[in-house]
């Protein structure tokens, strides 16, 4: 088995996590999202806004990798107000030190091979280290592989469920959240 690693996401990563992030998706949410959704995601559109980010911020992104390949990556960054309050739109006392899981993604090939553990368990450590001392993600409620990764990091439903039109439907979405001193269990 090669050496598996995480390190900071460079310019030169961009186009593969833009391909990870678009390939995983079409596979993954076809049974979530209408395919003229997912057929409709703008390569160009993605990479530009990876290359924003990577630069730019204000999220950190991380790459995981496998020997030579990149296989999965990781973005999260200061939540935002709207990301953490609570239904009547209240903010917890914690908000200012709240990360937001924007994206963690491994490519289904990779799968079950520690990346994304290793992934959240770095990012929640530069993130801590930042004096950030808790996390949110959203994630579809269809989607057991996700919940279930996010519970054996110790995060759970804190009851917000929003719900996204999807121009053809509606996905419902549970926000999870979880101390960013991980203890990721098997």
């Amino acid at each position: 088995m090669a050496i598996a690693a995480v390190r900071p996401a460079e310019l030169a990563d961009v186009p593969e996590i833009t391909r990870i992030q678009l390939d995983t998706w079409r596979a993954a949410y076809a049974g979530l999202l209408p395919a003229s959704v997912l057929s409709g995601l703008d390569a160009a559109e993605a990479e530009q806004a990876w290359r924003h980010t990577v630069r730019h911020g204000p999220a950190l992104v991380l790459v995981a990798t496998e020997g030579d390949w990149t296989v999965g990556f990781c973005a999260a960054g200061p939540a935002p107000e709207d990301e953490v309050a609570d239904a009547r739109g209240a903010l917890p006392a914690d908000a200012a030190t709240t990360v937001l899981v924007s994206a963690l993604v491994v490519e289904p090939r990779w799968g079950r091979r520690g990346h994304g553990g290793r992934l959240l368990a770095t990012t929640a450590r530069s993130l801590r280290d930042r004096g950030f001392t808790r996390g949110v993600a959203w994630v579809p409620e269809a989607d057991q592989a996700s919940l279930a990764f996010y519970a054996a990091a110790g995060w759970e439903s804190d009851g917000t469920v929003r719900t996204l039109d999807t121009g053809a439907g509606r996905l419902r979405e549970l926000r999870l959240t979880g101390s960013l001193d991980l203890s990721l269990r098997p």
